[in-house]
């Protein structure tokens, strides 16, 4: 559903009020990389969960111990951890302007929880959608590496290191993700498509701001061109 250009403002984002801008699509779709490049853009704040679940498990602290097997094994956290998680971050200052949501919602109760976080809070939403084909997903997050010192992530197609798993900043012995195993993809797919997709159905019968965009094929920069294209950003 695209919006009406009468809600935009010039840059692109609807009506005055602070936007919530919320990327689905399935583990490997790009989430992040867009997600980053719309923050660059935007200057709002990217808020991902997975890189909040990761930094909690890296910590050793009670939340991150509890979650680490859960995702290890390509599971969903449950909702009211990352409801939580969601609801103290987008509380801090920086978000009053609007922020990105990379990998929430990803259920329904989710939805409703975010729907009720941004009623109180007096931000509109904006839904994009990243489709991809799953075996380029299975292919693209299998060739993913990250430096486990300062956390760069390599894709071995489209963003490989200078030197075959090492990494560019600090010469560190590049790894591969636990929840990046293909084992662990496929479990991630099969979540995503059971328990995510509906929500896709959820946001188009809103009647809001949904955004449908190819995230098969091209660099990240071509499948920005298109979110800038489809949202009408500078």
């Amino acid at each position: 559903m695209e919006a009406d250009e009468t809600q935009r403002e010039p840059d692109g984002l609807p009506g005055r009020q602070p936007a919530a801008i919320i990327l689905f699509g399935p583990p490997g779709s790009g989430k992040g990389t867009q997600a980053k490049l719309l923050k660059t853009v935007l200057g709002i704040p990217h808020i991902s969960t997975g890189d909040m679940l990761r930094e909690r498990i890296a910590s050793g602290d009670e939340l991150g111990l509890r979650v680490k097997d859960i995702m290890q094994a390509g599971r969903l956290v449950p909702d009211e951890v990352v409801n939580q998680l969601v609801a103290d971050r987008i509380a801090e200052p920086d978000c009053q302007r609007g922020f990105i949501l990379d990998g929430y919602p990803r259920t329904l109760p989710q939805a409703a929880e975010l729907d009720r976080l941004l009623g109180e809070r007096g931000y509109r939403d904006l839904v994009i959608h990243l489709k991809v084909d799953y075996t380029k997903v299975i292919a693209r997050i299998a060739g993913r590496r990250v430096c486990p010192v300062c956390g760069t992530l390599y894709s071995l197609t489209s963003n490989p290191p200078r030197q075959p798993d090492v990494c560019d900043r600090d010469g560190a012995r590049l790894v591969v993700r636990d929840d990046d195993r293909e084992s662990v993809i496929r479990e991630r797919l099969e979540a995503y498509e059971r328990l995510t997709r509906p929500l896709l159905d959820y946001y188009a019968g809103k009647g809001g701001l949904l955004f449908e965009v190819d995230g098969s094929d091209g660099t990240p920069e071509e499948i920005f061109d298109r979110i800038r294209g489809l949202l009408r950003l500078k």
